[in-house]
């Protein structure tokens, strides 16, 4: 009688080769690469809350740190564990979108490349959290006294990431099942 094994199969050889093949792949941590790189360029060029104007009227890079969540929600707040609690909850977030995009991504390109401009996103502002306490942001775009929330690159492909996957979710036809 031969045994058969419960262990969870670890991906060997040529599979865990084409995996590294997939451009989705290679756009996140090409994505995270230029998130990183810009960042780092912020952090040693600029001063905290300097601004350099691009196109003035319009768009500033403006070195600002978020130390809560998306659009500085939890900003203003202070308590304790604050970078440990809000990096956790990054965390959850982004295993959550890995098993959602595993479960529900399909072939469509929309709703896959949607996903890796969130995960990629996700990681790169990630890696802000854990490393730096905080998240670099830069890019403020502004009309008269009117300013969007700073953000950054991993921002903005967690922003079209998102835009692309409701594209999907709404203009692709997805065969589902008609209840009975």
């Amino acid at each position: 009688m031969s045994e058969t094994s419960t262990a969870p199969m670890v991906a060997t050889g040529p599979a865990r080769t084409a995996a590294w093949r997939k451009p989705e792949v290679w756009i996140t941590v090409l994505l995270v690469v230029i998130d990183q790189l810009t960042k780092l360029l912020v952090l040693q060029r600029l001063a905290l809350h300097e601004v350099v104007p691009v196109i003035p009227g319009l768009l500033n890079v403006t070195y600002v740190r978020n130390t809560g969540a998306a659009f500085g929600m939890l900003n203003a707040s202070d308590f304790a564990y604050k970078p440990l609690i809000v990096a956790g909850l990054a965390v959850l977030a982004l295993v959550g979108i890995l098993w959602y995009a595993q479960k529900f991504a399909g072939d469509a390109w929309a709703a896959r490349y949607g996903f890796v401009l969130i995960v990629a996103g996700a990681v790169g502002n990630l890696i802000d959290r854990v490393t730096l306490g905080y998240v670099i942001d830069f890019v403020d775009v502004y009309v008269g006294t009117w300013h969007f929330w700073a953000f950054n690159v991993a921002d903005a492909a967690i922003t079209v990431g998102a835009l692309l996957f409701i594209v999907d979710t709404l203009f692709t036809r997805h065969d589902v099942p008609q209840a009975v």
